[in-house]
């Protein structure tokens, strides 16, 4: 209800989108479209355009003076109520040309900000969303309190508009820091919960935002999540059982969409419930095969995952939406561009024979057979490699014993100290590249020969 009332409120705004294109930018088929998908999924009614291109934004107000004036003429004529820029100003910029144009105006982190509090449903996505807010509005404070900043006392007292902004400042850096304090108890408490998992191998969905990644996880899961066609309607993370065809079950996450330029202060705010990303045994990065500037939207999300400092993880790109491609050579052109990318529809389901099959794959990759030696005794570490292991066979001497075990190597080195003998063996060149190119990973092969290798657990681990 709350939410409806929100949308409500806005939804006769009358709104102007702008954007400076700088000679840094990447090239997109239209400037505008994705600041006019964020412009009308925050309830605004998009009624003109402008853009610029520029050699650098204008000191004073981000736009040339020309384009000012243009700007204020489109204003005039639409009769607009807010003017929404696709880039971050500063706050003077905004406090000018609100100034000049006696409208509203809003940058891109702002309108974002605002989408994500609309749609934040969660204890955790809601602390998230007012941290990142405060963060962004605490230099823009004067602005807000303009009105009272002709009003002067005696000699030696202040105007109660700067008395105001000082008591607003001091209130808004506690929450800030109160807001801090609640967050980092939020990710001890995920990091133990993901931790709690660790029984069972872990698989994210990344991408950018409406690439499809809730409707597939509903069609690999029945999780019955929330789909719907519009910029950022996940925020919070959802994990569910795949039964994985071939391999068994697994835990399939649903993550926040990533987008260009996304905020940094989203970024680290909503570092608990990117959690499940973190600790993810792979990713799926799930983009929209249909879209005009899918190789655009594919950069950007592996520029947010480098950011996040997760890009080395085993990555596999699935385009999705093959269903509404207009033409076959444009996803030809795709599959050239990026060959070891899994075409979908989550929609009709095709492809999923194929995805399984890669996911099995990629898991499979991370699994080592191994002999481990130990004491007799230890039967706290028996008990941990049956729990997280494939447990082949056990041979019992008088004071020790062998297991030969399948095992993911991220848990050999929890098994300190002990020896162990590795029988995987290299595969011939040709079959080895086949396999690695259909699991879409180009890195070298963990051993180059045929012999069983000795070795202690860290050499490995």
């Amino acid at each position: 209800m709350l939410e409806r009332k929100k949308s409500q409120a806005v939804e006769q705004e009358m709104a102007i989108l702008v954007r400076i294109i700088l000679p840094s930018d990447a090239s997109f088929h239209d400037p505008l479209d994705e600041l006019q998908g964020l412009a009308e999924t925050a309830g605004a009614r998009v009624v003109g355009g402008l853009t610029q291109r520029r050699e650098k934004p204008d000191i004073a107000t981000y736009l040339g003076k020309g384009k000012v004036e243009e700007l204020q003429r489109l204003v005039e004529f639409h009769a607009a109520d807010i003017i929404i820029f696709d880039n971050d100003l500063s706050p003077a910029q905004t406090r000018n040309l609100e100034q000049t144009l006696h409208v509203k105006v809003l940058d891109r982190t702002e309108l974002i900000l605002d989408i994500f509090a609309t749609h934040a449903q969660t204890y955790e996505s809601r602390l998230a969303v007012e941290l990142a807010q405060l963060e962004y509005s605490l230099p823009r404070l004067k602005r807000m309190w303009t009105h009272l900043s002709r009003l002067k006392m005696g000699v030696g007292m202040r105007g109660p508009g700067e008395k105001q902004l000082e008591v607003d400042r001091r209130l808004v850096e506690k929450r800030i820091h109160d807001l801090k304090a609640e967050l980092g108890k939020v990710e001890r408490r995920k990091e133990l919960q993901v931790q709690s998992r660790r029984g069972m191998m872990g698989v994210s969905l990344v991408g950018y935002t409406n690439a499809g990644k809730s409707t597939l996880m509903n069609a690999l899961t029945d999780a019955n999540v929330l789909a719907q066609d519009k910029l950022f309607a996940t925020l919070d993370t959802r994990t569910r059982r795949w039964q994985l065809p071939s391999w068994g079950p697994v835990l399939l996450s649903d993550t926040v969409g990533f987008i260009r330029d996304l905020p940094h202060r989203l970024i680290a705010s909503f570092k608990a419930t990117l959690e499940e990303t973190r600790q993810a045994d792979l990713l799926l990065h799930v983009a929209d095969a249909s879209s005009d500037s899918v190789y655009e939207q594919i950069s950007a999300v592996y520029e947010v995952l480098e950011e996040l400092g997760i890009e080395e993880k085993d990555t596999l790109l699935v385009l999705n939406k093959i269903d509404q491609i207009k033409s076959s050579t444009a996803l030809e052109g795709l599959m050239n561009r990026y060959p070891h990318a899994v075409a979908v529809s989550a929609k009709t389901r095709e492809g999923f024979a194929a995805l399984h099959g890669v996911v099995s794959d990629a898991l499979s990759r991370s699994f080592r057979n191994v002999d481990i030696i130990l004491p007799v005794q230890d039967g706290k570490l028996l008990a941990f490699l049956a729990a997280h292991g494939e447990v082949v066979s056990t041979h019992y001497d008088e004071e020790t014993v062998t297991v030969h075990c399948r095992i993911p190597q991220k848990y050999l080195g929890r098994v300190a100290d002990q020896v162990i003998s590795i029988h995987d063996r290299a595969q011939p060149a040709d079959k080895e590249a086949t396999d690695e190119k259909a699991a879409g990973n180009t890195d070298p092969p963990d051993l180059d020969s045929d012999k069983d290798d000795v070795c202690s657990v860290d050499d490995v681990a």
